[in-house]
């Protein structure tokens, strides 16, 4: 491992559990990726730009609407690294993973709502998940992330 690698910062991020009608949470399978994982929306947070902004901003730029009511904000920034393969090759080698500020979101739209052909596009595929299926679903890097945000937003995902 590059010792420069482990002294790179955290890149600031916000990411979206955006949960709909029947407690299932969006996940989406990245058009750039080899693997089957999925993930959550995520994005970079721009200089200026506060959570909730960067959180409405990034989901119309991933999902293609902003059809959601905040239901909370994490009070930590969660961080993950990416394996330093990946990580060289992103971001001018400037990072050596993402801190990420968590937002849990009341999906107010329908499906018809939801469109990944983006200008930018993240996602290849797109579907609703359950709970407890999401963690598995996901990159091993992020997999603590995401339970550690099941976790903490677990009061918002209790069924009807």
């Amino acid at each position: 491992m590059d010792i420069a690698y482990k002294k790179r910062p955290y890149r600031p991020c916000v990411g979206i559990l955006l949960i709909n009608s029947n407690n299932h949470i969006f996940a989406g399978q990245r058009i750039d990726n080899h693997l089957e994982a999925w993930q959550m929306p995520q994005g970079g947070i721009d200089e200026g730009e506060d959570v909730t902004t960067a959180c409405f901003r990034e989901m119309k730029e991933e999902i293609g609407t902003d059809k959601a009511t905040i239901l909370a904000i994490h009070s930590e920034w969660l961080n993950y690294d990416i394996p330093e393969v990946l990580a060289n090759k992103l971001w001018h080698r400037k990072y050596r993973g993402q801190t990420q500020k968590w937002v849990a979101l009341r999906f107010q739209g329908s499906d018809a709502d939801i469109n990944i052909g983006t200008p930018i596009p993240e996602f290849s595929n797109w579907c609703w998940v359950i709970p407890e299926k999401l963690p598995n679903l996901a990159a091993p890097f992020k997999r603590k992330v995401y339970e550690h945000v099941l976790t903490e937003f677990k009061p918002y995902l209790k069924q009807n």
